[in-house]
């Protein structure tokens, strides 16, 4: 049975006929771009959430953009990001002309580590910071970086584009943010028919000020107050995401249920699997899996070998990347980011995956752990 790493036609039974007969309803009233769709769809964030506002846009990295550009980032300002995660995160800080300054991650939880972030506030004095919750999960020090960062006034952006369902301390992740950002990218655990994203905001202030960002500055509609850009939720992304959202708590169960049991299984078979750390109930964006430099392409080939999907996320870490040069202010910490790089591998894990392909993906391993 060959596995997938990800399949996205797995939807519920009545799911498609519905999206089709909202897809007709919505082009007969012409909402294309903006309208009741995406009003309903930000309404329906800031009820999960409990933010106080949330705007849509088109992509999870505009998103970031609008976000460091809400708080006040521009040229020459310095970034403190991550330096294990996804590009966008540093090519974000460098679109809105600012420089990226790359901070390590610690070894347990694989997120920014807490005690290099403070040397860093205080060797580079960052106009912001944007700290990511990678992998379905976040930091362990979380409530250190929010309160950390409140008492320096640094703008804190939240980059949780795997975050959507991720709980902290029996709250909503994105509960207690000054800003968040969201990708709707449709391999995320709720991803649009399309490129979309959101940011999520703790006041009307910063929301109107997103807002405003994303339709080209406008204040009204010939007025413009700032210098913003294009980055306007389709009417037809919105529908499908809210429609996603009422079967959203079926999936998160399912891939809930499938990581648990990657973590109860994998262990035995000789394999690292990482939990998320104490206080996350997490959202299964991703299995996380470790395994010695010299031997992860030994356990490839056995998973190419009989047909199961993997992945890499992610390669390479922010600073080792070639367009990474010319850009780098510095580097914060030594080379764990690195290490991750070259030793993460991740299993296939998605919504209604069944049990027997979850079956098939540990007889792929049996053995492959190293002696």
């Amino acid at each position: 049975m060959a596995v997938p790493f990800i399949d996205l036609r797995r939807l519920e039974p009545d799911f498609l006929e519905r999206w089709l007969e909202l897809c007709r309803e919505h082009t007969e009233a012409a909402h294309f771009v903006g309208g009741p769709p995406v009003a309903r769809l930000e309404a329906a964030l800031v009820e999960e959430t409990g933010v106080a506002g949330a705007v849509n846009c088109g992509n999870g990295t505009d998103a970031l953009q609008l976000a460091l550009k809400a708080v006040g980032v521009g040229p020459g300002d310095r970034v403190l990001v991550p330096n294990a995660t996804f590009w966008a995160t540093f090519e974000a800080v460098v679109n809105v002309g600012a420089r990226p300054v790359t901070v390590d991650i610690d070894g347990d939880d694989l997120q920014m580590d807490f005690e290099l972030f403070v040397k860093a506030v205080e060797a580079h004095d960052p106009a912001a910071a944007i700290l990511v919750h990678l992998y379905g999960w976040g930091s362990a020090r979380l409530a250190d970086f929010r309160a950390f960062a409140s008492r320096e006034g640094l703008p804190l952006v939240e980059d949780a584009a795997q975050a959507w369902g991720v709980q902290f301390r029996g709250e909503s992740v994105f509960r207690g943010a000054q800003i968040s950002t969201l990708s709707f990218y449709p391999a995320k655990v709720l991803g649009a028919c399309g490129d979309a994203g959101a940011v999520l905001c703790s006041t009307e202030e910063l929301t109107d000020t997103v807002r405003s960002l994303a339709n080209h500055g406008r204040t009204a509609h010939y007025s413009h107050g700032r210098v913003g850009w294009n980055s306007r939720m389709g009417g037809l992304d919105a529908a499908f995401l809210s429609l996603s959202l009422e079967y959203f708590p079926q999936r998160l169960a399912s891939r809930r249920k499938l990581a648990e049991r990657y973590r109860q299984v994998l262990p035995g078979l000789g394999i690292r699997a990482v939990a998320p750390p104490e206080g996350f109930e997490e959202n299964a964006y991703l299995n996380v899996t470790l395994h010695p430099a010299a031997d992860r392409p030994r356990v490839e080939a056995r998973l190419k070998e009989a047909g199961i999907g993997f992945a890499n996320t992610y390669p390479q870490s922010l600073s080792s990347q070639a367009g990474a040069e010319g850009h780098l202010e510095a580097h914060v910490g030594g080379d764990r980011a690195d290490l991750l790089a070259r030793q993460v591998l991740n299993l296939p894990l998605f919504a209604y995956m069944t049990e027997a392909e979850q079956d098939e993906v540990f007889r792929a391993l049996e053995g492959a752990a190293p002696n």
